[in-house]
């Protein structure tokens, strides 16, 4: 398939030159959501049966019927349900109390969900842009399978192969008309585009590789497979970045998946701007429960970039990639929350001028250069991270950046646990710095950040080393049981330090090298 050379910002649509699907347009009315709500109005519906004037006479049931309805055993009727599909099912249900009870069987409900989402947890969707699995027998409803199924009843299916003998064998689908199936990502993404459907996608086990997935427009995209989702559902792409989110695609979602960005020629230099995940300006999509890998050495795996970029990254595995994790940049923002982020060659996370992420209960370690890397006017807002054993700093802030990091741990980096150079700033408040090779904060070069509350100890050299002009407010900490001196000053620095309790260390409190000022020890 050619690719527009005018690329992502282009006006024309991605698609307009796909080749258009033979299947009708609905009639009905659907949100663009295609959230739960909407898909539970055309599941299980009975008609309601218009009333009759005058007195009704109630006739006994034939002998044949009462056999069927109240002697017949219960297994024989689950056999015999266990051929109907889920609309019939339904119908069953509305003939007596006892129908009703068997037809709601929740072994009957597993397999006819298994049958079309493969999952085998149900995955509940209560709302647009949730999604979750549960033990079906610690789940407070009876039927679980059942309501899933409700909830995502509305909705296409990429399943290669599928989709001719699904739309050759109408009666054996028969009542599954609100189901559509594809064989591509990219033709499911058009059927979106041409009203096809309410926008819900499951994509079902398989690698699907080097489609063109631009998404403009609020559609959701979640794997379905059994087991564990994620690892059965990969999306890869050789030439192009993976995903490209637009101007347009707010409140989009994509879930349990692997996302991968594997080039043949892992360096060549026009792969700067190819990613797993691209995310433009003004767009806000959810990003969730995917793994996320790339084996380009140029470019990030996911890059955040733009005015009004405001994503939200949360449950994701972003590791093993040759290059940085997760950039955000010129002005960019988003909420990134209990992902996994380690092995990556350059930082886990990058951020970059002006770019102001909120970064909550991320794990960052193992990483092969620094954990957290924020420069040239980066900022953010980082919360109760764990920052741990990467080679070089686990916090890294240089050239204007101001982060804000509070209640995080940080510790066991092979070289420092904070470094705060070139003019660096920063906020460091009510973090646990421990047990680093180096000292536990370094500031240098002009800098000048707030380090206050935090605990600094068990650092295999100083607890806070100052040095080369450095400045800063140092308050209010807990520094001990360092290998060198609790803070160290020297060559020209000038930080203020106040209200510090500096014990139990092994090579004294405070060494002074140069002028500096301090009070209230």
């Amino acid at each position: 398939m050619a690719i527009e050379e005018s690329g992502p910002g282009a006006q024309n649509s991605p698609y307009q030159l796909r080749r258009k699907t033979l299947l009708p347009k609905r009639t009905t009315a659907a949100s663009a959501t295609g959230a739960s709500t909407s898909s539970t109005e055309a599941f299980c519906h009975r008609a309601k049966r218009a009333r009759v004037s005058g007195k009704s006479h109630d006739l006994p049931a034939a002998p044949a019927e009462q056999y069927l309805q109240q002697k017949l055993p219960d297994e024989v009727i689950l056999k015999i349900f266990s051929y109907l599909l889920e609309q019939d099912l339904c119908q069953a249900a509305c003939v007596c109390k006892r129908f009703s009870q068997l037809a709601n069987d929740p072994i009957l409900w597993k397999r006819l969900y298994m049958d079309v989402f493969e999952y085998t947890r149900p995955m509940m969707h209560p709302e647009p842009g949730k999604f979750y699995q549960v033990n079906p027998e610690e789940y407070e409803h009876p039927n679980p399978w059942k309501e899933s199924f409700q909830q995502l009843y509305k909705g296409a299916h990429v399943k290669p192969g599928f989709a001719e003998h699904f739309y050759s064998s109408p009666s054996r689908y028969k009542g599954r008309d609100n189901m559509l199936y594809y064989d591509t990502i990219e033709d499911a993404l058009g059927g979106v585009q041409e009203a096809h459907f309410d926008g819900l996608i499951f994509v079902h086990s398989g690698i699907y590789t080097d489609e063109w997935i631009y998404i403009e427009s609020p559609i959701t995209m979640i794997g379905a497979a059994p087991g564990k989702v994620a690892d059965k559902v990969v999306i890869e792409n050789t030439r192009d970045s993976t995903f490209v989110f637009m101007e347009g695609s707010e409140d989009a979602y994509v879930g349990y998946m692997t996302i991968k960005f594997n080039p043949d020629d892992k360096s060549a230099q026009h792969h700067n701007a190819h990613h797993c995940l691209e995310i433009t300006v003004n767009c806000s999509p959810n990003i969730d429960h995917c793994i996320i890998r790339s084996t380009c050495t140029v470019g990030s795996a996911v890059c955040v970039s733009g005015q009004g970029a405001c994503p939200t990254i949360k449950h994701c595995n972003i590791s093993d990639c040759e290059n940085v994790g997760l950039y955000i940049t010129d002005h960019a923002q988003g909420i990134y929350e209990d992902n996994e982020i380690s092995n990556n060659a350059l930082a886990g996370i990058w951020v970059k001028n002006h770019g102001n992420p909120i970064i909550r209960r991320n794990h960052i370690h193992h990483g092969r250069d620094v954990g957290v890397f924020t420069f040239d006017h980066g900022m953010g807002y980082f919360e109760n991270c764990n920052i741990h054993r990467n080679r070089i700093a686990g916090f890294e802030v240089k050239a204007y950046a101001n982060p804000t990091v509070v209640r995080c741990e940080i510790h066991h980096g092979q070289t420092g646990g904070i470094y705060v150079h070139e003019k660096g700033r920063g906020q460091f408040i009510e973090n646990k710095i421990y047990a680093n090779n180096f000292a536990g904060v370094w500031i240098t070069s002009n800098s000048d950040p707030t380090i206050r509350a935090n605990a600094i100890y068990n650092g295999n050299q100083g607890g806070v080393y100052i040095f080369g002009d450095g400045r800063g407010l140092i308050e209010s900490n807990d520094i001990y049981g360092n290998a060198l001196a609790g803070i160290q000053i020297r060559t020209n620095s000038c930080p203020i330090v106040r209200h510090n309790k500096i014990h139990d260390g092994q090579h004294g409190g405070i060494t002074m090298v140069t002028i500096f000022s301090f009070m209230n020890h």
